[in-house]
């Protein structure tokens, strides 16, 4: 009997095609999955010579699968959320009027028929990343063992912008009593801080960080967050059997310390300046000279230097390497470095915890984690160093399966200055700001789309707009600020809520060539571990 294929299935007939729910169409019956040739019959099986390929890229295919598309966030028709789904998922709702736009930035749909009463929400994570510059936030859905990203957010934060604006306040108040009131006594000599008192500069970071995950509990259902708390543990590092075997023997207290020596020389060789090669952990004097494996007898060097300074003291083999004049500065730099603390790390630490106390204060289980459980976590899963990739490895991770293609950069904008008096460089006022903030139903900060039909700005331009009286405003895009737009070519797409969002693309996994995972011996350190 010649063979024959397989049996056709019953389509309903409400469904175009033979589909099921989600569009994917029913494949045949599984006993019958066979391939016939000339006169024999064999099962379907894949190319011999392409799966031999994939064989050898086999490592190549599972980096492909890791970077997905940015989910969107849902909402229930009465506002509560629900989990977020895909572009093309959201696409269809939209088309079939079952959603409606909530927000364009971040994007947000409405469901019109559907109650998070009635629906099951399995619940998603936050991963936070503190940093001086940046916070990473990821948004993530979470297993026994493993995580997948959603949403990515970048924070960048104002802190050297306030820095700057109140110095120069300080610099007009003081101008004004010196001119005033000469013989009057200082104001702030018999001021004191609040306990608890951050700067503005800091407390800008964890008001920022906190008014975003605020926003994300309106939008995606959170049931925990993940918080980097300490960046470099000190304690564990200077003495590591306060914490057990795993800091004594294992890998972490080695991650502990490159990260930190890492970041304290700014990722190069602290003798040459060699940046992107392999660097080696290096002791400034040598331990058969009586040296220690403490934080601050360690540096970082490239592989030449790193040989050729071998037991060598420092200033003897600067001397016979560089030019006298060259190896003494490098020496002072060297050694005033080497006992420095770093500041920008001091100052996040001091607002991390005010961070943790404030993610407390929301009542959700707040799990924490350090900076080199964090790097551990990235290496393993080979992922590219970010903000936002820190960010989905915080706290214990066995395994990241995906996380999205794309990052939404959110920046505090403010909503208007309070100050009504422009002045120059020399504190004397030059123009008058207009009291009114609306102008031709516009406000600054308002997402709005401008069609520019002729001229050299013609085009379609969305971005922020900056109103004037004169009607003629001004339309900051990604990169670039155009100016001279006239209100009659601007449409309204959101109104400003104090925040700038942009988008960009995440950084793909990476596979450095040189790099190896570093170990901790039980009594010390190899000076031969590459660290990048």
């Amino acid at each position: 009997m010649l063979p024959q294929s397989a049996a056709l299935e019953f389509a309903s007939a409400d469904n175009l095609r033979g589909k099921d729910e989600t569009g994917s169409e029913r494949r045949g019956n599984p006993a019958t999955v066979v391939q016939h040739g000339r006169g024999e019959t064999r099962e379907i099986g894949r190319n011999p010579l392409k799966a031999e390929r994939s064989g050898r890229d086999g490592d190549r295919s599972l980096t492909a699968r890791q970077i997905t598309a940015s989910q969107v966030f849902v909402l229930d028709k009465h506002g509560n959320p629900l989990m977020p789904c895909s572009p093309a998922r959201t696409r269809k709702l939209l088309k079939s009027k079952r959603a409606r736009i909530h927000r364009l930035a971040p994007f947000v749909i409405r469901l019109v028929d559907r109650d998070a009463e009635h629906s099951e929400v399995a619940g998603v994570e936050i991963g936070i990343d503190p940093g001086s510059k940046a916070t990473g936030i990821s948004v993530f859905r979470a297993s026994s063992d493993t995580r997948v990203g959603l949403v990515a957010i970048e924070l960048q934060h104002r802190g050297q912008y306030i820095h700057k604006k109140l110095q120069q306040r300080s610099g007009y108040r003081r101008g004004r009593r010196s001119r005033n009131l000469r013989y009057r006594s200082p104001r702030f000599n018999n001021r004191t801080k609040s306990k608890g008192w951050s700067a503005p500069s800091l407390q800008h970071r964890v008001d920022s960080a906190m008014s975003l995950v605020t926003r994300l509990r309106k939008w995606t259902p959170v049931t925990g967050i993940h918080q980097e708390l300490v960046r470099f543990d000190m304690q564990k590092m200077q003495n590591s059997e306060i914490s057990g075997v795993e800091y004594r023997q294992g890998t972490l207290q080695g991650y502990e310390v490159r990260e930190y020596l890492l970041e304290k020389w700014q990722r190069k060789c602290a003798y040459c300046e060699a940046a992107d090669v392999p660097l080696n952990i290096d002791h400034i004097q040598p331990k058969i000279k009586g040296g220690s494996n403490r934080v601050s007898n360690l540096t970082l060097a490239c592989i030449p230097c790193n040989e050729s300074k071998d037991n060598l003291d420092l200033k003897a083999w600067l001397a016979s390497r560089f030019a006298p004049t060259e190896a003494e500065a490098i020496a002072k730099r060297v050694l005033a470095l080497s006992k420095a603390p770093l500041k920008d790390a001091a100052a996040v630490n001091s607002t991390r915890w005010a961070l943790y106390h404030a993610l407390q204060a929301t009542g959700l289980p707040v799990r924490v984690g350090t900076g080199g459980q964090t790097k551990w976590n990235r290496s393993r899963t080979r992922l590219a160093k970010s903000h936002i990739l820190d960010a989905i490895c915080v706290g214990q991770v066995n395994g990241v399966v995906s996380y999205p293609s794309s990052v939404i950069i959110a920046k505090a904008a403010g909503r208007r200055t309070y100050s009504r008096t422009v002045s120059d460089k020399s504190g004397f006022p030059r123009l008058t700001r207009p009291r009114i903030k609306c102008v031709q139903g516009f406000q600054t900060g308002d997402l709005v789309r401008a069609v520019v039909p002729s001229g050299k700005k013609m085009g379609t331009h969305v971005g922020r707009v900056a109103v004037r009286r004169s009607c003629s405003f001004n339309i900051t895009t990604k990169g670039k600020t155009l100016q001279g737009i006239s209100h009659r070519h601007c449409t309204l797409l959101q109104r400003g809520d104090g925040w700038g969002y942009e988008q960009r693309k995440e950084v793909g996994p990476v596979a450095r060539v040189g790099l190896s995972l570093p170990t901790a011996k039980a009594g010390g350190f190899s000076s031969h571990t590459h660290s990048r």
